[in-house]
């Protein structure tokens, strides 16, 4: 294995560095005291040709893969921005292209492809649902065919970025539980307008990612056109997987980007506090080991993204590894924002230090896209051959 980046790839990190410095602490802090949406922000990575890194030349982006995307969300969570803007390309390039590059009708790659690689056109994705949660195959939003199209009715909930998007990817059933027999069946995607007649959503306030607004998402006899369909009719749920586990490569690659974050300003702060004498409280072991072990597992973590990675772009089997590499990506980013906090001690609560956002937006991930006792249920099946437990 060559870990060595390309030229093209070291060019591509030195850009999302350099967009990401124009973007830093101070501009993120200031977002999420507001509450506000970094249109700013991903306007400058779209134009710098950053969110199209993996999709398509034909349709403005760089043909490259999710190797690639991981190097530039590292790179930009590292500068500043945290794990929140790993959530940017998980609705975007994954959520809006994956979907549409893999799975999506010619006039829907040639319509909406462009636009999404120059920031221009934003997507979000409504999965989720209040009495699903992580089990995605019990949705109840149910879309009834009806001549060319169908009729959606349900409800989502924890939906990402609503008010910011055109685009909605919405999973429903097509045919009911009951009348298949496999889960797995009966599951369609459609791509369909945000802002659509029965259509509507209501905001959820939360402790962190502030910056990228939840919701929840009605649907009343909304009208799905014919042309809407993404991939095949019933039988989505292999599309809907592809999407999800390109996701927790996106996720990973932000979190490991916010170690390095949270340990660069931890390590400055200690590097200049000194409380007993002289010697800065960076000397001191009990600092130094929690911050260590963070650092360690984070580069775990990176190395088996980076592995995830290249296999989903070789076409191979991928989802054990962008699951391990999550878990621990997660909980490393845990560890290292808590102990940043710690080591800076009082000043660590304050925001004008930083860390706390970091914190507070990373907490997220230990329980989404995926939580951790679900891939712990993965790795136990289908890595070590035992029983399923649920």
């Amino acid at each position: 294995m060559d870990f060595r980046l390309n030229d093209e790839q070291q060019m591509m990190v030195e850009t999302a560095r350099r967009v990401g410095a124009d973007y830093g602490l101070d501009y993120w802090r200031a977002l999420d005291q507001k509450g506000a949406y970094p249109e700013e922000m991903w306007r400058s990575i779209c134009k710098a040709g950053l969110c199209g890194v993996a999709l398509p030349t034909e349709h403005g982006g760089a043909g490259l893969g999710m190797t690639d995307m991981a190097l530039v969300i590292e790179a930009l969570a590292a500068s500043g921005a945290g794990s929140t803007v790993a959530q940017l390309f998980m609705l975007n390039p994954i959520f809006g292209g994956v979907a549409v590059s893999r799975y999506g009708s010619d006039a829907m790659r040639r319509d909406l492809l462009p636009g999404l690689c120059d920031g221009t056109v934003q997507f979000c994705m409504a999965l989720t649902e209040p009495d699903a949660g992580t089990n995605s195959l019990e949705v109840r939003t149910f879309a009834s065919a009806d001549g060319n199209g169908w009729v959606l009715n349900g409800r989502k909930i924890w939906i990402s970025a609503v008010p910011a998007a055109q685009k909605m990817l919405v999973v429903a059933r097509t045919k009911k539980r009951e009348e298949v027999s496999r889960k797995t069946d009966g599951i369609s995607l459609f791509l369909i307008d945000v802002a659509r007649e029965g259509l509507s959503h209501q905001a959820i306030d939360k402790l962190g990612t502030r910056c990228v607004p939840a919701s929840n998402v009605y649907f009343d006899n909304v009208r799905i056109q014919g042309d809407e369909l993404i991939g095949v009719l019933h039988g989505g749920w292999k599309q809907l997987l592809d999407v999800l586990n390109t996701e927790r490569i996106v996720t990973t690659a932000g979190l490991v980007g916010t170690v390095e974050l949270a340990l660069k300003l931890a390590v400055e702060y200690a590097n200049e506090r000194k409380v007993f004498g002289d010697k800065p409280i960076s000397s001191y072991q009990g600092l130094q080991y929690p911050l260590a072990q963070a650092f360690a597992e984070a580069q775990c973590a990176r190395v088996m993204n980076y592995k995830a990675a290249t296999q989903c772009d070789q076409g191979l089997d991928y989802g054990s590894e962008a699951n391990i590499g999550k878990l621990i990506a997660a909980q490393a980013c845990a560890d290292a924002t808590e102990r940043a906090m710690q080591a800076m001690g009082g000043m660590g609560y304050a925001k004008e230090m930083h860390v706390e956002r970091l914190w507070r937006d990373c907490r997220l991930f230990r329980f989404a896209p995926i939580s951790e006792e679900m891939i712990l249920n993965f790795i136990a099946q289908h890595d070590l051959g035992m029983a399923r437990s649920y």
